[in-house]
């Protein structure tokens, strides 16, 4: 899977989209014909898009998927812009909602990680940029649930936004770390441990560490850590931790 955009949020036509998103305008198979509902169509493009990627989605395929002809999806849903729309705003109704975790910056760690897990399930998520907000039910139970762990800490609301963006943005930035990792491993048929294996004695020929002393040294020292010269797993820890000592700096001015 490459990484880079496929799709765009808020594509397909806003009134349809809004009345796909609150079911407002839930429609019935008739009698006779194939069992289906917005919730099987958005399904089955979550499949897809989860076993063959974002490219594989169109209406066609999703019919294909059904067994059914591909003019009857569009009696439920207009488009494969509002498609994506719904199956984003589902996507995200899965991330957990524990009411046991306690403190803010506890709540923000169960947070990134939800989203993280989120990203893992899905990896698709990360070729649709969110242009603009899906407005559905679920991104904004998502969204009301997250930032109530910065409510009341002392920030504004804007800042309480800004704060819950920066983690996410953090999340993400990790989760195509991971994913091109996995990616890298599948398609090339070997490990970092092995490619590092097959590239030292090479390296090892050209690579004069008194002319790069801080650099020979933090890499042995990273490798030995990681058996690799990059962790994404440590990389995503280490920075949420310093992300949430930042805010905790702002937090203690209030």
């Amino acid at each position: 899977m490459v990484w880079f955009v496929i799709e765009h949020t808020g594509s397909g036509d806003p009134a349809r989209t809004l009345a796909l998103l609150w079911r407002t305008q839930e429609r019935t198979s008739r009698k006779g014909k194939p069992d289906l509902s917005v919730d099987r169509i958005v399904r089955a493009g979550i499949e897809i898009a989860d076993t063959e990627g974002l490219r594989a989605l169109s209406m066609r395929r999703v019919a294909e998927s059904l067994g059914v002809g591909t003019m009857s999806l569009y009696t439920y849903v207009p488009g494969k812009g509002e498609l994506v729309d719904v199956m984003v705003d589902t996507v995200h109704g899965e991330t957990g909602r524990s009411p046991d975790v306690r403190g803010w910056r506890e709540q923000l760690v169960y947070v990134a990680r939800e989203n993280l897990a989120m990203y893992r399930r899905h990896p698709w998520l990360m070729q649709v940029a969110p242009n603009r907000t899906v407005l559905g039910p679920q991104v904004a139970a998502k969204y009301d649930y997250e930032l109530r762990a910065l409510e009341g800490i002392g920030l504004s609301d804007v800042e309480m936004d800004s704060v819950l963006n920066l983690v996410l943005g953090h999340v993400q930035h990790a989760a195509r770390g991971q994913a091109g990792a996995t990616q890298t491993e599948r398609e090339t048929g070997m490990t970092d441990q092995q490619w590092w294996d097959a590239a030292v004695p090479f390296l090892m020929k050209v690579f004069d560490p008194a002319r790069y002393p801080v650099a020979s040294r933090v890499g042995n020292a990273v490798g030995e850590a990681y058996n690799s010269a990059f962790s994404p797993e440590a990389a995503f820890e280490f920075g949420l931790a310093r992300i949430l000592d930042g805010v905790e700096q702002l937090v203690a001015t209030r």
